[in-house]
């Protein structure tokens, strides 16, 4: 009865939050309500909830949480800056005479958003609001520029500095500490935000390339979708020195906050507020900051952060309470007792995974589920660098997928009447195809995301 006590509570957490209720409130709410039903039945040890005080001391002391807020106003910062506007102005104008180039600059420049705000959204409704009515004014097929801006921007997931990242690279720290704990060893090896930044760059720089890949078959194969956009076919008088001050700038920030990380000058914490810093710099720059703005930018900031933190409180009771149930020793005897092994085992928490994505946000997923089974998975030998990478491109591709992915919301929201709903799902099949053989090729090849991290600090 125990057991099945946890599968329960998860069960009414998924019912509670159809009805809209807040994530973090339904968290805590229902495991306090089954906590205190374990209780009355004897079936809850209520030492576990005395476990909870300690557990948020060391949410507030932690280090690597503080980079969260530092890399959101970092992103909204940059959003408010004009720097989209600024980068896919030059881009376009620079592969303006190439078939297919418009698509290419939206791609290139969500990538550069991505690496500088780390932000799904603001990036997806940032680049739905910039480029979809000049693609569709040149004659793109709504479905090829809605697939391209919604897989443009879902790039923030795995491209470093990602908040996914961030966040990933805290629990699975956690996780692989508990997972060696429970392998009787007393000496645990760690594992950094750091870490998974360096893993994710060849896996990113790769899906982006497959992206590309992509538009060129289609701009070869299908020229009437993509045709080239007849007011930027030539360079413009100036054209070099607006790459230069439009490109530089956000480069110059990217590589300061990724190359502080990698080289080992700073911790992801300090990188932060280095990027931060440096966002404010660029709006002083681009003659766009004012303490109005700055204000905006600050309660922005302090909105999404407590977002987080509120449902990592959650996250953290419903755990507590999930143990408390055995939830931890039937997830071990589930995944253990899979077809396959180890494969069968990670293939079915990434299966499980994905199809979390299309309800739960990826916090959720990184606060809930990967403390769960990321401890059992990594007791089998598993990589803790190239599980994160996986964990972060499968949470991406769900963010793509219909009916639910929220990155079709966010661009359903700013689109145009004229562009149906439909043509947005179906843009987006070919790109979720992609992610899917990007996840394949690193199941196959690990060393795409541990190659790096192991030359970068083995040579540090």
């Amino acid at each position: 009865m125990e057991e099945y006590m946890a599968l329960w509570m998860f069960a009414a957490v998924f019912v509670v939050l159809l009805s809209g209720y807040p994530v973090a409130f339904v968290l805590s709410g229902t495991a306090l309500a089954f906590a205190s039903l374990g209780m009355q039945f004897d079936l809850f040890d209520e030492a576990f909830l005395s476990a909870m005080p300690s557990r948020l001391f060391g949410i507030m002391n932690n280090q690597t949480l503080l980079a969260v807020p530092l890399f959101v106003f970092m992103g909204v910062m940059l959003e408010r800056s004009k720097v989209a506007e600024s980068l896919l102005e030059t881009m376009a104008e620079a592969f303006g005479s190439l078939r297919g180039g418009l698509g290419i600059s939206v791609m290139l420049v969500g990538m550069l958003m991505a690496a500088s705000t780390g932000i799904v959204g603001a990036t997806v409704v940032t680049m739905g609001l910039l480029s979809l009515p000049t693609m569709l004014r040149s004659g793109y097929s709504p479905e090829i520029a809605c697939g391209t801006i919604c897989a443009s921007g879902t790039l923030g997931q795995i491209i470093p500095p990602s908040i996914v990242l961030v966040l990933l690279g805290d629990v699975i720290s956690n996780a692989y500490q508990q997972a060696q704990l429970d392998m009787g060893i007393f000496a645990p090896e760690t594992v950094s935000v750091g870490d998974l930044f360096t893993g994710a760059v060849i896996p990113g720089l790769g899906l982006v390339l497959l992206y590309l890949i992509y538009l060129l078959i289609v701009a070869w194969l299908k020229p009437e979708s993509m045709p080239v956009a007849p007011q930027i076919k030539e360079h413009q008088q100036g054209f070099y020195w607006r790459v230069l001050t439009s490109l530089m700038p956000p480069l110059l920030l990217i590589f300061s906050v990724l190359g502080s990380i990698m080289g080992g000058l700073a911790t992801p914490t300090e990188a932060a507020a280095v990027g931060a810093m440096g966002a404010i710099i660029l709006a002083l720059f681009k003659g766009e900051f004012s303490i109005k703005k700055l204000q905006q930018v600050m309660e922005n900031t302090t909105r999404v952060t407590c977002m987080v933190f509120m449902i990592l409180i959650g996250a953290t009771l419903f755990s507590l309470v999930f143990r408390g149930f055995g939830g931890e020793e039937l997830i071990i005897d589930l995944l253990s007792d899979l077809p396959g092994g180890v494969f069968g085992a990670m293939a079915s928490v990434m299966l499980v995974m994905f199809l979390l994505g299309f309800v739960l946000d990826f916090i959720e997923i990184t606060f809930v589920i990967v403390p769960i089974v990321g401890p059992v998975l990594l007791t089998m030998g598993i990589d803790p660098i190239w599980l994160g990478i996986m964990i972060a491109i499968n949470l991406q591709t769900s963010f793509l997928t219909p009916p639910f992915g929220f990155a079709l919301f966010y661009l359903r929201g700013v689109a145009p009447e004229e562009v149906k709903t439909t043509q947005i799902y179906k843009g987006v099949m070919p790109f979720i195809a992609i992610q899917l053989i990007m996840l394949a090729i690193l199941a196959l090849w690990p060393q795409l995301a541990t190659w790096l991290p192991s030359f970068v600090y083995d040579n540090a």
